[in-house]
């Protein structure tokens, strides 16, 4: 049953109980249920606009992967299992994930953030350090240029 036949039968129920029109109680019940009908009314024409839009969502969805299929082709055919492979960008300076040790939250952050030794957490505020001087324990491991480098103070080279 949906809701424009269940106010029907409530609106049936209603009527058979032969109530007094003119009782203050009957009025406010009669308003009461022709309230219900114009809302079952309203609902159903909104659920009616709704599968209208729905379906013409689904149309453009699917005109738009045909455009896609047709300007970018298959990436299926090209790449396999790489699907990503388009999105990739050499140039593209890498981002790396950071879990916040005081609230979990996890936080993207580029190469030169982490370089920098340190970031403030957008969700809880906290500092969070980096330190990568552990990562170059002799002197033929570290690549950086000293003129340049960040990790000045644990570096062993000798400036040019």
């Amino acid at each position: 049953m949906n809701l424009t036949e269940k106010i029907a039968y409530i609106k049936g129920l209603a009527e058979g109980l032969s109530l007094d029109e003119s009782k203050p109680e009957v009025k406010v019940l009669n308003a009461i249920i022709d309230l219900l009908d114009d809302v079952a009314y309203e609902v159903k024409d909104m659920e009616e606009l709704y599968d209208e839009l729905s379906e013409e969502v689904d149309e453009i969805d699917q005109d738009l992967a045909d455009v896609e299929d047709e300007l970018f082709g298959d990436d299926d055919e090209d790449y396999g299992d790489y699907d990503d492979f388009d999105d990739y960008d050499e140039d593209e300076e890498p981002f790396y994930e950071v879990t916040c040790d005081s609230c979990g939250e996890k936080i993207n952050v580029s190469e030169d953030v982490l370089l920098e030794g340190e970031i403030t957490c957008p969700n809880c505020g906290e500092t969070l350090e980096f330190d990568f001087s552990n990562l170059f324990d002799d002197e033929e491991d570290c690549d950086f240029d000293c003129d340049s480098c960040d990790f000045k103070e644990n570096c062993d080279e000798d400036e040019e």
